[in-house]
């Protein structure tokens, strides 16, 4: 069980850094704000 743990924290992690790796941090970023001020109705 601790074996499948550990398989699964590396493969997210892996995939955090794929993310990073390709600007999306960013793109989610400006999507999320654009949400917000959505909601908020400033926009």
């Amino acid at each position: 069980m601790k074996i499948i743990h550990v398989g699964l924290l590396l493969l997210s992690l892996g995939f955090i850094g794929y993310g990073l790796s390709t600007g999306e941090m960013s793109i989610v970023l400006t999507k999320a704000i654009r949400i917000c001020m959505e909601c908020i109705g400033l926009g």
